[in-house]
């Protein structure tokens, strides 16, 4: 058994000479789409410009081909933009991977000094050595199945039914360019709009997947587009705070981070409150705490109404209780979504408290290079 940390540490090699190669590929396929992207996006704009710049009297050629080039630029953009974004997160998921192996080699390539320590013992290999190839080479290949899988569902229900309406929409332009083109012109103004919206759905998609400005810019400006994004799609207000000062964290805190404020906001949006208040609090450890704030007429009068009030006051008393009562017992975070914070909290060595009304949340997380008693 004295060759095994051996034969571990060539094989790992081997895989991380191969991703290098693999990841200097598609940064080089990143660097031609995204160059592509910006040309058929500055030729659309060019394009829908010369279109709205045909006045009613343009001939119906004109018009049919303009249309036309409008929708072909369109969906060469749209498609040049998802392949770009789709490179883009394989460029990451594969940069992850190659950190882990390389943690994983530095764990078993130390050089044997004779002092016995373990994985590198003549008879009997180290715990990391005896499993890590089978364990790890199965973790990651459910997890990329379980991705793809999502990926896939998420990309046929929304994206792609998507694009087949704008393709059924431009057909609708075309039959209309002969024979009626001011009905021509307003459907291409409707073709425009569902691009697009389509855009806007596949950003958000990629977004809640994994959002690239998290690896690029850090927690604070992801969680600042959260707030944001949050707050439009729900109709409630989500005001975002950061105290203190923030900082780059490792990859792995900084997810966790994300993943606990996004479900925390989400499930409380979902009780439509007054607003929603998202603070980072940087001290000797990091505090996300989320809040759901209702107005001052929710809380539950304690005094019954008197039997000696005029029925109006009454009724209007009992209104206002039951209303009250039913915003106090909302059940916002369900299980499965405590579940998920505590376990994306644990994960990063954090810990979560919900509080017993079920209107705030609060993780705390350690942050290197903190004292170890803080």
């Amino acid at each position: 058994m004295a060759d095994l940390p051996t034969a571990l540490g060539e094989t790992l090699d081997r895989e991380l000479e191969g991703l290098a190669r693999e990841l200097a590929e598609i940064e080089l396929l990143v660097g031609q789409a995204r160059n592509e992207a910006g040309r058929h996006e500055q030729k659309r704009a060019q394009a829908a410009e010369r279109l709205a710049g045909l006045g009613p009297r343009a001939a119906p050629a004109e018009l049919a081909e303009a249309n036309a080039q409008v929708v072909t630029l369109t969906r060469r953009a749209a498609v040049m933009e998802a392949q770009l974004d789709v490179l883009a997160g394989k460029q990451k998921i594969l940069e992850r991977y190659r950190d882990g192996l390389a943690r994983v080699r530095d764990s078993v390539g130390a050089p044997d000094d004779g002092t016995g320590t373990p994985g590198t013992d003549d008879e009997t290999p180290g715990p990391a050595v005896a499993g890590i190839t089978p364990a790890v080479r199965r973790v990651i290949l459910a997890a990329q199945e379980d991705l793809r899988r999502d990926i896939a569902r998420a990309m046929h229900d929304g994206p792609a039914q998507s694009l087949t309406n704008i393709v059924l929409q431009a057909q609708i332009v075309e039959h209309l360019l002969d024979r009626d083109p001011a009905a021509a012109r307003a459907e291409v103004r409707e073709l425009m709009a569902m691009v697009q919206r389509t855009l806007e759905a596949t950003k958000t998609f990629i977004f809640d997947v994994r959002p690239m400005v998290l690896d690029d810019l850090g927690p604070v400006p992801t969680l600042r587009r959260v707030a944001r994004d949050r707050s439009r799609r729900a109709g409630v207000p989500v005001e975002f705070e950061s105290l203190g000062s923030d900082r780059r964290l490792p990859m792995e805190l900084e997810s966790a981070i994300f993943r606990v404020a996004d479900e925390a906001v989400a499930g409380l949006v979902g009780g439509h409150p007054e607003k929603v208040v998202l603070t980072l609090d940087w001290g000797q450890e990091l505090e996300v705490a989320v809040r759901a704030v209702y107005p001052a007429s929710a809380e539950v009068p304690q005094a019954e109404p008197r039997a000696d009030m005029p029925a109006a006051l009454r009724e209007m008393v009992d209104d206002r209780r039951a209303k009250a009562a039913a915003h106090s017992s909302v059940a916002v975070l369900t299980t499965a979504i405590r579940r998920e914070i505590d376990e994306r909290a644990a994960a990063a060595g954090g810990r979560v408290e919900f509080a017993g009304d079920g209107r705030r949340v609060t993780a705390r997380f350690p942050l290197p290079g903190a004292p170890a008693d803080a």
